[in-house]
């Protein structure tokens, strides 16, 4: 388990991060978000021991074997594939054999398109980034730390990486990452710790992030007078997208069953979806509120 409690990170008078408390156990998954200079990097810095907090306590189980991905990327590009990940990998002690072998399970897994014989810098950018990610894995660790692991990465090497990731969680391995991808939080995130300058402004599961704003988003698709709701109590916002749908933001989240039973009282309508907001739309509130 890992546990910080009611730490904080100073630097004279600047606050870099301020009463941080989370627990992550085997097996689960916490993302931390945050916009830049929120405080997420100095957090990994003390995980890592890099940095001692000013306040508050870290608690970590002895012996933990900790696979590490900075956001500054930090492979050898004159340096062949092969050498590099042995090289790691002995340093959490493993014979070569066995690391040679997870290397190529590694890359096939991953997709890498080369050789254990290439050298870094004939890469492309995502399989260089994915080679820094079997750097991480490739020795099974009982922590992983993943700083911004999605940058750059298209879509299809995204969804690799996701995969790869809840594999290693499926194995037990605690998994701690940051990223300014929603999407992938929401694929990936047991917990969640939302920063912002330093401060926690939103934590928990994603169910208890949801349920904290309610179902207070509303699309409509096939009704043509939604002019008339505008104004009215319940609803925050309506941005008419053209004459016979739109995007409405609820005050009250039961005035949804009044618009449905207005607006299906002629009978079928294609779309009409009362959903709660996004996790990039409440991260967007929290910063601004924060603010």
């Amino acid at each position: 388990m890992i546990e910080f409690k009611n730490v904080s990170k100073s630097y004279g008078g600047f606050q870099a991060v301020n009463n941080l408390s989370f627990q992550l156990h085997k097996g689960e998954i916490l993302s931390l978000i945050g916009q830049n200079g929120a405080g997420k990097s100095t957090t990994f810095h003390m995980l890592l021991d890099f940095i001692k907090p000013s306040n508050g306590n870290i608690n970590i189980n002895n012996n933990l074997n900790v696979g590490y991905m900075p956001e500054e990327r930090g492979l050898y590009l004159k340096e062949s594939i092969k050498n590099q990940m042995l090289y790691f990998a002995s340093l959490h002690g493993m014979k070569r054999s066995e690391a040679l072998k997870n290397l190529k399970l590694w890359m096939k897994k991953l997709n890498v398109v080369g050789d254990v014989e290439d050298k870094v810098e004939s890469l492309s950018k995502g399989n260089a980034q994915k080679v820094q990610l079997i750097a991480c894995l490739m020795f099974n660790p009982d922590l992983l730390i993943l700083d911004e692991p999605f940058s750059g990465l298209d879509p299809v090497n995204a969804d690799l990486l996701i995969k790869a990731v809840l594999e290693a969680k499926k194995s037990g391995t605690m998994i701690i990452f940051s990223t300014h991808n929603m999407e992938n939080v929401e694929k990936l995130s047991d917990y969640v710790v939302m920063l912002s300058h330093g401060k926690t402004v939103l934590k928990g599961t994603l169910n208890d992030i949801y349920n904290q704003f309610g179902r207070s988003k509303l699309d409509i698709v096939g009704y043509n007078n939604l002019q008339k709701f505008e104004g009215m109590n319940g609803i925050k916002n309506i941005d008419i997208i053209n004459d016979n749908s739109a995007h409405i933001t609820l005050n009250d989240v039961s005035f949804g069953k009044y618009i449905f039973d207005d607006v299906t009282k002629e009978g079928y309508l294609p779309v009409f979806n009362q959903h709660y907001p996004t996790l990039d739309e409440i991260f967007k509130t929290k910063v601004k509120q924060s603010e």
